[in-house]
């Protein structure tokens, strides 16, 4: 008896060990075959030198003082002019809003949809007292040891001008896209968006632009990302979170009241209990929404038991998930509301007296619902908080999530080619994006709208964003220019997007 239920166990781990083995190796590489891009002829020094230039301007913007540093982003209005000659004459400049940009390259086709690329202008200022801590003066513009160093590079600054760098240079080479070509910078994406980039949206609205294709700021080219890949990634968003704030406010227990013969808790200490237990029970995540084709697109490229573990989430979901908690990129790929930050009770934790409140800020996926949401938190709260002690309200600066892009789509295939030409180490694969500088323009974008930013970036260069020494190499800048020239040339030629 004991040696059959012996021989029934060892069959079992081996079917298991089985299905295991066919569900990890049987994957193959959904990685697009493509010959790498050939030199496009650039002067890079020249290029970086044009780069350098914009980075000198400080374009800080302000939440609460439009015009603060306005001098700094007309100056940036005049550079571009001078610096991009072919596009100054070839393509239609609006200003919108306060400093605000609207581009238009005129396409041979009007009845075909337009493309839309986005960057901003602005930049966030440098910290107090942190100067010293720059090896060159961050609104310097220094070339040197290859790179060009300073403020914004990387956001956005970077992006804004590969694109007009690649259209002059179209422009040079006589080239005429088919479909007509959008390029929208703002000046205020550092600071939410309500002004230049609100009414650029509602421009393209009265307008009734619908482009064909959108892409945005999103990640650069990683290393060290996902867990089990070694190579680079290259992480195209296609569709990202929102943003809910809801507000808790607890009362003070009344004079006199206890429960179960000992005082009530005060307002301060009850709201401690219930950010605890927001944190530890959030609405449940799941695999729905992108996470299958990010996940088909990277397992392939894993690795050692990290790719055994991703490959059966059927068996191993809960350590997957623990994984991609551990950091914000991967986090939201798990399509769930997450709480991203909350400001804590501004009382004592023991005081009794008073009212208590903190406002939280979830992000929300594409597909999820808010109202289910606030009744998440209702449900938290009322578990820790008497009845008639607590106040829940949705603050209305909520921003929608963007939709999921169609990753099948001819679109995004080229995006994805046009990565793999430029970058040919790079894994690509579709993602959720944790925020977007331009949640704003949500709704007036069209159906295939992509983040992602041509650079390539390692660990250390993320700390660098918005601190100190900021830097880009000037072979990097330039690969950011061959990937949107290359990018535009595929994108508004008529025989690589079908239908409109």
């Amino acid at each position: 008896m004991l040696k059959r239920m012996g021989l029934g166990l060892l069959a079992l781990v081996l079917a298991l060990a089985l299905v295991l083995a066919i569900n990890t190796w049987r994957g193959t590489s959904r990685q697009i075959k493509v010959a790498p891009l050939a030199p496009i002829g650039l002067d890079e020094n020249a290029a970086a030198a044009r780069l350098a230039a914009a980075v000198q301007l400080q374009t800080i913007s302000s939440a609460t003082d439009p015009q603060l540093h306005a001098d700094q982003f007309k100056a940036l209005h005049v550079l571009l002019a001078q610096l991009f000659p072919n596009v100054n004459a070839a393509l239609q400049r609006e200003d919108v809003g306060d400093f605000g940009l609207l581009y238009r390259w005129g396409g041979t086709d009007p009845k075909a949809a337009p493309i839309l690329l986005l960057a901003h202008q602005d930049v966030v200022p440098v910290a107090p007292g942190t100067d010293k801590d720059w090896q060159v003066p961050p609104f310097s513009g220094e070339i040197k040891d290859g790179f060009v160093w300073g403020r914004g590079l990387w956001d956005d600054k970077s992006s804004l001008m590969a694109q007009l760098e690649a259209i002059d240079r179209l422009i040079q080479k006589n080239y005429q896209p088919r479909r007509t070509v959008y390029l929208a910078y703002s000046a205020d994406a550092e600071v939410g968006g309500a002004r230049d980039t609100a009414k650029i949206a509602e421009l393209l609205k009265q307008r009734g632009i619908h482009p064909a294709f959108v892409l945005e700021q999103g990640q650069p080219i990683l290393d060290g990302v996902v867990p089990g890949i070694a190579a680079p990634t290259a992480l195209i968003g296609a569709g990202g979170n929102g943003n809910e704030s809801i507000v808790i406010k607890v009362r003070p227990p009344a004079p006199g009241t206890s429960a179960a013969g000992q005082p009530e808790a005060g307002a301060s200490a009850l709201l401690q209990r219930v950010l605890l237990r927001l944190e530890a029970e959030p609405p449940t995540a799941s695999w729905n929404g992108i996470a299958g084709p990010t996940l088909n697109a990277l397992v392939p490229e894993m690795h050692g038991v990290v790719r055994v573990l991703f490959a059966n989430r059927w068996l191993f979901g809960p350590i997957v998930e623990r994984q991609l908690e551990r950091a914000v990129a991967t986090k939201a790929w798990l399509h769930g509301i997450t709480m991203a930050a909350a400001d804590p009770p501004g009382k004592e934790a023991g005081a009794v007296t008073g009212d208590a409140d903190a406002t939280l800020d979830f992000r929300i996926p594409p597909g999820a619902s808010a109202p289910h949401l606030l009744e998440h938190v209702r449900h938290v709260v009322s578990d820790v908080v008497p009845a008639g002690r607590f106040e829940l309200s949705a603050l209305p600066v909520a921003q929608r999530p963007i939709d999921v892009a169609p990753t099948a789509s001819a679109q995004y295939q080229i995006l994805d080619r046009t990565i793999r030409e430029v970058f040919p180490e790079a894994v690509v694969a579709p993602v959720l994006m944790a925020r977007s500088d331009h949640s704003v323009l949500n709704g007036v974008l069209g159906d295939h709208v992509f983040a992602f930013t041509p650079l390539q970036a390692h660990a250390a260069d993320l700390k660098r964003i918005h601190g100190a020494n900021g830097r880009l190499s000037v072979a990097g800048y330039a690969d950011a220019v061959r990937f949107y020239d290359r990018l535009l040339s595929q994108l508004t030629d008529a025989s690589f997007i079908a239908g409109k």
